[in-house]
């Protein structure tokens, strides 16, 4: 078994993907727990949708996946002991929203899926637990794919969202599909054409959160002017 596997930049070794260390300096463990928190993150994603069905949403779990899928994005967070933190914090988070969704009229399946119910509290647990629950356990390569790329733009509309956020500009809307389309990746029979539509959705709330981006820089400290310096 390889040491990691990543395939989120453009310069990932043989364009294939970093098994050993990842070209741009990041460790296995940081990949992997990378890996992890995203899988955390689709199971709290999970929980939130079955509690916002009975109008009961948490705006903690809105922010804590905006934050945590920036984290994951390239370059941007190496340090291991931070990813564990997160984590931990996750599942933590998750299940004391499990608490809340029992109490909803509404069906919740939360229980229905490993990434709802597992838990660990050692290195040693997350490490195990991160070998197999990353990009490469979803054996169909076309499912794999469509995955991926679906997460990878997630991440990307959550770096826009987090910037728009520390200007005080939010829409909630965004927040609700980043959590959607998450949890969407946990069904073991979605189809191809279902991903393919998430992955063009996904681009319509990229070019969404950058309007809110934009309008949230230039309200802020105005528009861009030709200056003589």
């Amino acid at each position: 078994m390889n040491a990691m596997f990543c395939s989120q930049c453009q310069e990932t070794a043989q364009n294939t993907g970093c098994v050993v260390r990842g070209v741009c300096g990041k460790s296995p463990e940081v990949a992997n727990y990378q890996d992890l928190l995203i899988y955390v993150m689709k199971g709290l994603a999970k929980v939130n949708q079955c509690l916002r069905s009975c109008g009961k949403g948490s705006d903690q779990v809105d922010l804590f996946i905006m934050n945590g899928l920036f984290m994951t994005i390239t370059n941007a967070n190496f340090d291991k002991k931070r990813f564990f933190q997160e984590i931990k914090a996750g599942l933590a988070l998750r299940d004391a929203l499990k608490k809340e969704a029992v109490n909803c009229k509404t069906s919740c399946d939360f229980l229905s899926h490993d990434a709802m119910t597992w838990t660990a509290s050692t290195e040693e647990e997350m490490e195990a637990k991160a070998k197999i629950v990353g990009i490469l356990s979803t054996p169909d390569e076309d499912i794999r794919a469509l995955r991926q790329l679906l997460v990878l733009g997630i991440k990307g509309i959550a770096a826009y969202a987090e910037h728009a956020y520390n200007l005080k500009y939010v829409d909630k809307d965004i927040f609700d599909f980043m959590q959607m389309a998450l949890a969407s990746t946990l069904s073991s029979n979605q189809s191809k054409d279902e991903l393919l539509g998430l992955v063009m959705k996904c681009g319509e709330y990229g070019v969404k959160t950058m309007a809110l981006l934009d309008k949230a820089n230039t309200s802020t400290y105005g528009n861009p002017e030709i200056t003589k310096v």
